[in-house]
C-alpha cells in the first residue's frame, strides 16, 4: 500500500511496497533473516509445516569418468549416498519424539454395551490374540470400573471428559494408572445424532459424574429408565420442543400433508425432539388428511390410516438411516403398520380403473384373437400354469387382446400385472409399468444378475396371488432379463416349474427388432434378446396374422408380412422396391411436397373445425429439420391470422451476451419450443 513516502536506492525510486514484512525485534534478537508472514489460509499452515519439518540441508554431488553409463539410476544412488548426521542417527535410535502436542488430547471411547469396537492387524493370528487380550476391557469400561472400585477416583468424582487430567489409558495393559505429570485434555469421539442412543449416552456421560456402570447411566431418581434418552430426558438434558412445534404448526398451514410427514421424519432425526409422541398426538390430523380424503381408503378404519401414516413416516426414517422403533410413536400400530404396508401393492393393483370399453372388447375379438383369449383364460383358472407368446406384427391387434385379458379377469376381482420393455408401450395397458420398475430387476447384469425383491416383500406377495402377468414388447428384452424374472418367479413361488407355475404371457414382434436379412445382423439379435434361450423353447407360441389396422386393405397387410418375415423379393443392391401405389413421385421438392402434403391432408379448413380428423393423420420423417420445414408449411396454410412469437435468450454472464445470443437463438434443445414460434388462434 502506498503512503507517499519514496527512497531512491541505485538510481531506482522505492516505497514501501518493495520491502519485505519483518519484525526490528526478532531481527536483533535472533541475528539472522525473518521474515513476518500472516497464516490466513490452510495452505499457509501447511506451507509452514513442510518447512519445519523438511530435514537437514543436504548437498548432492556425483564423481564421473569418461566412460561413465549415461543412464541414472537416482533410486540407487539416493540409497547409496544418502547422508545422516551423528545427533539425527542418535535422535532416531533411541526413537525419540520427532514433534509432540501439548497438552496431549485423549479421544476417549463411547460406546454402547457390549458394542465396543474391536481393531487387530488383519496378519494377526485371532485365537492367540483373543488369548492374551481381553476386548471386553475399554476406556470405557475401566472408567466405571475405576470410579467403583478406585479411592482416588471415587474422591475426584469427575466427568468422563476430565478423568485423564488425573489418569493415564495403557492401550497394552487395557487399565487406567495414576497420572504423575503432564497435562492432558480429554475429548470424547463425536457421535451424530443419528445413532440415537450412542448420542444420547455420550449427552449423559458429559453431564453425570463418576458412573460406576451402564445401568448406573440410566438410573435417575431412584428409577431404571428403559434407554439412555429417556435418561436424558428425564433430567432435562434435551432442549424444549417448542421450536419444533412452531415449526410444524407454521408448515401445516400452507404444506402438503406429505410434505409435512417427510418434514417430522427430518425433525425426529436432526433436531432430537424430547417427546415424539406428543408432536404426533397433535398434527396426527395433518398428516393424515390426503389419506382421509382419497376414494381409495375410504373404507379403511382410522387404525389402519395411522398405519398407512405411520409407514410412510418409517420409509422416509429409513432413508435417512433410522426406523420408527427408536421414538416414542404408538408401538401397537406398528404391526398394522407391516400388514398395511404388505397390501399396498395389492389394493393399488385391485383399485386400476377398468374402462367401460375395455369390458366390450372380449366380444369383438377375431377367431385368432378369441382363440387366443380362451386359451389364456383357461390357463389361468386351472391348476397349473403356462407361459405363451403372442406373436404378430403391428397392427395385428395385440394390445387389444391384451386390454381384453386385464379387463376380464380385474373385472372379476383378480390381479393382472401389465408391464412392457418401454415405457411407451407400458403407458398404454391401464396399470401398466416397465418390468424394471415392477420387478427391480437389473440394469447392469455386469455387477447383479438377480431381481432386488425381498422374498416377503409386498411386491413378492403380489406376484403370489396374481393370476397373469403380462409382458409386452418382450422381444425386445435381452434373455438375461428374462432369466432373471424366472428365477424371481421360481424363488417366489418355491417352484423349479418354468417361471413359478404362474401363467405369463409374452408379446411382441421380432420383426420390429432389428432387420434380420444378413446372418451377422440376425447373430446380433438372437444375442439381445431372449431367443437363445432355454425358456424361449418352453413357451406355447400364439400367432397372430390379421392385421385389423389395414382390415381393408389386404394387400398391403400381405406386403408388411412379406417385408417383416424376410420374403419380399430384393434388387441386386439389397433393397426392396415399394410399391407404386405407396409412393408419391418425386419431381422437385416444393412440386413433391406439396402433393404430400395434399394427399395427407386434403382440407385444412376441415381439420381446424374438427381437430381429431386431424390427430389420426402424420407425416414421419427421418429428421427433425424436415419437422420444423413440415410444421412451418402447414401452419401458413391453416386460415386464421399469424403470430410469431420469439423467445428472449440470456447467458448466464451477462458479458457474452453480445457475442452468443444469436448463437443461443439457433438452437433448438429438445423440451423446448423453437426461439421462433408460430400460431394461429383456432
Amino acid at each position: 500500500m502506498g503512503d507517499g513516502k519514496k527512497v531512491k536506492v541505485r538510481r531506482f525510486t522505492l516505497d514501501n511496497r518493495w520491502v519485505v514484512p519483518y519484525n526490528p525485534y526478532l531481527l536483533a534478537l535472533f541475528d539472522c533473516h525473518m521474515n513476518v508472514e500472516i497464516c490466513s489460509t490452510i495452505k499457509l499452515v501447511k506451507y509452514l509445516y513442510k518447512y519445519v519439518f523438511k530435514g537437514h540441508d543436504l548437498v548432492c554431488f556425483r564423481i564421473m569418468t569418461d566412460d561413465s553409463p549415461t543412464d541414472t539410476d537416482e533410486i540407487k544412488e539416493f540409497q547409496k549416498g544418502r547422508y545422516i548426521s551423528p545427533p539425527e542417527a542418535f535422535w532416531r535410535i533411541y526413537e525419540f519424539r520427532l514433534n509432540e502436542m501439548t497438552p496431549s488430547v485423549y479421544t476417549l471411547q463411547v460406546h454402547l454395551p457390549n458394542q465396543q469396537l474391536v481393531s487387530f492387524s488383519k496378519n494377526s493370528d485371532l485365537l492367540q490374540l483373543l488369548a492374551k487380550v481381553d476386548f471386553s476391557k475399554t476406556m470405557l469400561t475401566e472408567f466405571f470400573k475405576m470410579n467403583a472400585t478406585n479411592a482416588a477416583a471415587e474422591s475426584l468424582k469427575c466427568f468422563y471428559k476430565d478423568f485423564p487430567q488425573h489418569f493415564v489409558w495403557s492401550s497394552k495393559y487395557r487399565h487406567w494408572t495414576e497420572r504423575k505429570r503432564r497435562k492432558v485434555i480429554g475429548r470424547l469421539v463425536s457421535v451424530n445424532p443419528r445413532e440415537e442412543e450412542r448420542y444420547y449416552l455420550r449427552l449423559l456421560l458429559n453431564h453425570i459424574p463418576a458412573p460406576i456402570s451402564f445401568d448406573d447411566l440410566l438410573t435417575v431418581n431412584a428409577k431404571k429408565m428403559n434407554s439412555f434418552r429417556e435418561a436424558a430426558l428425564a433430567l432435562g438434558l434435551l432442549q424444549s420442543d417448542t421450536y419444533i412445534e412452531e415449526t410444524l404448526e407454521e408448515a401445516a398451514a400452507f404444506q402438503m400433508p406429505s410434505s409435512l410427514r417427510l418434514l417430522f421424519a427430518t425433525l425426529l432425526v436432526y433436531c432430537s425432539p424430547t417427546d415424539p409422541t406428543m408432536l404426533w398426538r397433535k398434527f396426527e390430523l395433518d398428516f393424515t388428511r390426503d389419506y382421509e380424503r382419497h376414494k381409495q381408503y375410504h373404507a379403511y378404519s382410522p387404525a389402519q390410516i395411522r398405519g398407512l401414516v405411520l409407514a410412510d413416516i418409517n420409509k422416509s426414517l429409513h432413508q435417512m438411516g433410522t426406523s420408527i422403533a427408536a421414538y416414542q410413536l404408538p408401538l401397537d400400530d406398528l404391526v398394522s403398520v407391516d400388514h398395511v404396508h404388505l397390501t399396498k401393492e395389492i389394493e393399488a393393483e385391485k383399485n386400476i380403473d377398468i374402462p367401460p370399453e375395455d369390458l366390450l372388447m372380449s366380444l369383438r375379438l377375431n377367431a385368432q384373437q378369441k382363440y387366443a383369449y380362451d386359451t389364456i383364460l383357461q390357463a389361468c383358472f386351472a391348476s397349473q400354469g403356462h407361459s405363451f407368446f403372442i406373436d404378430g406384427p403391428g397392427g395385428i391387434g395385440k394390445t387389444f387382446l391384451y386390454r381384453s385379458l386385464l379387463a376380464t379377469l380385474r373385472s372379476q376381482g383378480y390381479i393382472a400385472i401389465a408391464v412392457a420393455t418401454s415405457g411407451i408401450a407400458a403407458s398404454i395397458l391401464p396399470g401398466g409399468r416397465t418390468e424394471h420398475s415392477r420387478f427391480k430387476i437389473p440394469l447392469d447384469f455386469s455387477k447383479n444378475r438377480t431381481c432386488q425383491l425381498s422374498k416377503q416383500g409386498s411386491v413378492a406377495r403380489l406376484l403370489s396371488e396374481s393370476k397373469l402377468i403380462l409382458w409386452d414388447e418382450a422381444s425386445m428384452a435381452k434373455r438375461e432379463t428374462i432369466e432373471a424374472f424366472d428365477d424371481l418367479l421360481r424363488d417366489v413361488m418355491e417352484s423349479e416349474l418354468p417361471f413359478g407355475g404362474k401363467v405369463v404371457v409374452f408379446g411382441g414382434d421380432f420383426r420390429q427388432t432389428l432387420p434380420v436379412i444378413k446372418q451377422a445382423t440376425k447373430e446380433i439379435l438372437l444375442q439381445s434378446c431372449f431367443l437363445n434361450s432355454p425358456l424361449w423353447y418352453k413357451l406355447h407360441k400364439l400367432k397372430l396374422i390379421e392385421n385389423m389396422r389395414a382390415i381393408l386393405d389386404p394387400q398391403f397387410s400381405e406386403f408388411l408380412l412379406r417385408v417383416g418375415e424376410g420374403r419380399e423379393l430384393v434388387d441386386f443392391n439389397g433393397e426392396i422396391t415399394l410399391p407404386r401405389d405407396l409412393v408419391i413421385p418425386y419431381y422437385d421438392k416444393e412440386e413433391s411436397l406439396n402433393r404430400l402434403l395434399q394427399s395427407i391432408f386434403p382440407d385444412l379448413t376441415l381439420y381446424s373445425l374438427d381437430p381429431y380428423r386431424m390427430i389420426n393423420r402424420c407425416i414421419l420423417t427421418p429428421k427433425n429439420s424436415s419437422v420444423d420445414e413440415l410444421n412451418d408449411i402447414l401452419i401458413k396454410r391453416f386460415p386464421g391470422e399469424l403470430h410469431t412469437f420469439i423467445s428472449s435468450d440470456k447467458t448466464v454472464d451477462q458479458r457474452h451476451q453480445g457475442d452468443y445470443e444469436d448463437f443461443l437463438n439457433s438452437q433448438n434443445p429438445k423440451g423446448l419450443p423453437p426461439h421462433r414460434l408460430m400460431l394461429k388462434e383456432h
